[in-house]
């Protein structure tokens, strides 16, 4: 199996709500492109919040989302899946990382996306995934937002 692209998002803002608006243009963006995404949040209350946001970071937008675990029926209808566990092994095109760590099975995803706060300590993590990404032969990539 192909590495995954690894692309990190760098934020400027620290704030949670413009960690969460990213994800959400990511996620829409991969929903246009006809690609199952799974969303790996840090804790069930940022599993809420984003689901959220995806009701509401853009007028007239609308990205078709559900929370995991659901029921199989419902999560292989649902384009976008959002969880802080293990996600499905159905929604493997794109993976929006928002969490601390990276996912212990990221090969497993075609393509994955850390989004990064402007805070410290957000920075620190990343740097921590980004080593983990390269060592195992990935070559990430950064993107400014």
């Amino acid at each position: 199996m192909a590495l995954p692209k690894v692309d990190f998002y760098l934020l400027a803002a620290a704030d949670a709500r413009a960690r969460l608006t990213a994800a959400c243009r990511i996620a829409e963006k991969a929903y246009d492109q006809g690609l199952k995404v799974a969303v790996k949040t840090s804790s069930p209350g940022e599993t809420a919040e984003l689901d959220d946001a995806l009701w509401t970071f853009a007028d007239g937008s609308f990205v078709p989302h559900g929370l995991w675990p659901a029921e199989p029926d419902f999560a292989a209808a649902t384009p976008v899946l959002i969880g802080n566990t293990a996600l499905p092994t159905s929604h493997r095109d794109v993976l929006i990382n928002l969490a601390a760590d990276a996912p212990t099975d990221f090969s497993s995803y075609a393509r994955i996306c850390e989004v990064v706060a402007g805070d410290e300590d957000s920075r620190r993590h990343a740097r921590v995934r980004w080593r983990v990404y390269r060592d195992a032969g990935c070559n990430p990539g950064k993107v400014e937002l």
